[in-house]
């Protein structure tokens, strides 16, 4: 192993995820010199193994469910979905998982990329073992950003790594669609997936531990999207948890706890995310390796004066989106802090990721699809807050039944009976996920009841939701 000389920098990024992507971004612009260290492609997760090849993968599949729901055109798209075109145009999506466009972008920006593993060596310092060997020493005088994401988890069941099983990596990118497939798991993962490969062509069975399916929203989005994939032929079981998993000439077998055998070509686990933090040098000050990283608002690590944890790694949030603003509130407060300017660190400043705590949006793209922003009526009666849910059906509103005939859809707000403001959102439905920004402004804005009444939706929209929303609201 060859060491080469140190190198200076002002910061150094520790992952080229859209995460890392963005406060490299912002600290350049700023001034600073920056560089970024990836071991995979630039661009990420989101970029080759989540946000983009799985919503790429769902685009055709809920767009021709809705067109089965008008009229006129229903006839038209009865048949199956062409999947070697669906798989096709996935593949176009993940740039056919080369990085080449991103890369570009970062020398854009004036970035120094370092292809290779990089570890923490000791506070602002980190080595870059390169795909030859080579060592590189790199140091950051004003601060390290970690941004490396999080990995699958999966179950200590024996002999599973022998099974091969799918996580989401192996499931946004197959290059077919297998005959038969069982989900384990009921969160966002596997509820798109289940709704992405039943479509495709593959018969799904899920296997939910819980009670139901995406158990973080309101209780009716799981139902609603359950309903939906019973519908379309998918086999939903709850209750249900893997007591075996076995693979026996192809054909995977799991047993369940109840004693039920179910043969698949494939198995997804979906039961959660790890962070990527094992390897990365922790130890070296005095950080437990495979640890999430504790984090003030201004994404510093607690304890540290120049490290920073930005996105999924901190468990905030783990949402491309949210990471991707941490980022941003993260890049602005290394600047002020090598500027020596104040740091306008206090609720909703502009060195601080307050939505993290109370407007955190997602969208769930199966069919229906699921959005929610804020507290649901539990956290936020947990939370101490006084609190009413308004719940109205989109059967209520004209733009539903213009979008789909027999429009199935829910909304609810969470107001506070004391602030008279709204602390979530949550809305299910076809189309719904364009929805849920005006309840994101609502909610991080902390627009009073009074002040919505005269924001008016137009008519036929689906935004007219609101309207009703507020008229339950005031009776």
């Amino acid at each position: 192993m060859t060491e080469t000389e140190t190198i200076a920098y002002d910061v150094v990024v520790l992952g080229a995820g859209p995460v890392g992507e963005n406060v490299a971004d912002r600290t350049r612009a700023a001034g600073l010199s920056t560089a970024v260290v990836e071991s995979e492609l630039v661009g990420g997760e989101c970029s080759y193994w989540a946000c983009m090849p799985s919503k790429a993968l769902l685009r055709p599949v809920i767009a021709q469910a809705d067109a089965r729901r008008l009229p006129g055109l229903a006839q038209a798209v009865q048949g199956p979905l062409d999947t070697p075109a669906v798989l096709a145009r996935r593949n176009y999506f993940t740039s056919n998982w080369k990085d080449d466009g991103q890369v570009a972008w970062l020398d854009g920006i004036s970035a120094d990329l370092y292809r290779g593993h990089g570890r923490l060596a000791g506070p602002r310092t980190v080595t870059v073992t390169g795909p030859d060997g080579t060592l590189t020493t790199l140091t950051a005088r004003h601060a390290v950003a970690v941004a490396t994401g999080t990995r699958a988890q999966l179950p200590g069941l024996p002999g599973l790594a022998e099974v091969k099983p799918w996580t989401s990596r192996e499931a946004t990118s197959a290059q077919e669609a297998p005959g038969r497939l069982i989900v384990v798991g009921g969160g966002v993962v596997a509820t798109e997936m289940a709704t992405a490969w039943q479509a495709l062509g593959s018969r799904v069975t899920v296997l939910v531990r819980g009670k139901g399916l995406l158990n973080r929203m309101e209780p009716f989005a799981g139902e609603l999207v359950a309903d939906a994939l019973k519908e379309a032929g998918a086999d939903v079981r709850t209750g249900t948890s893997v007591r075996s998993v076995t693979r026996e000439n192809g054909t995977v077998v799991v047993v369940t706890d109840s004693g039920d055998r179910i043969e698949a070509d494939e198995i997804l686990f979906a039961t959660g995310r790890v962070p990527h933090t094992d390897d990365i040098g922790l130890d070296t000050v005095g950080l437990e390796p495979g640890s999430w990283l504790p984090v003030d608002d201004t994404l510093l690590v607690e304890g540290t004066d120049w490290l920073y944890a930005v996105g999924d790694v901190n468990h905030r949030a783990l949402l491309t989106h949210q990471g991707k603003y941490q980022a941003r509130i993260a890049g602005a407060a290394i600047a002020a802090r090598a500027a020596d300017t104040p740091l306008l660190d206090m609720p909703w400043g502009a060195h601080a990721a307050t939505a993290d705590l109370h407007a955190v949006p997602q969208v769930v793209f199966t069919d229906p699809e699921a959005a929610a922003v804020g507290l649901s009526f539990a956290e936020a009666e947990q939370a101490g807050h006084r609190v009413r849910a308004v719940d109205v059906e989109f059967s209520s509103v004209a733009g539903a039944g213009l979008y789909a005939d027999g429009y199935k859809g829910r909304a609810r707000m969470v107001v506070d009976l004391e602030a008279e403001i709204l602390r979530g959102v949550t809305f299910v439905g076809p189309g719904v996920g364009e929805l849920i920004h005006s309840a994101t402004i609502a909610v991080a804005g902390e627009v009073p009841i009074s002040r919505l009444w005269h924001a008016v939706p137009s008519y036929p929209t689906l935004s007219e939701v609101w309207l009703r929303l507020l008229e339950a609201y005031r009776g």
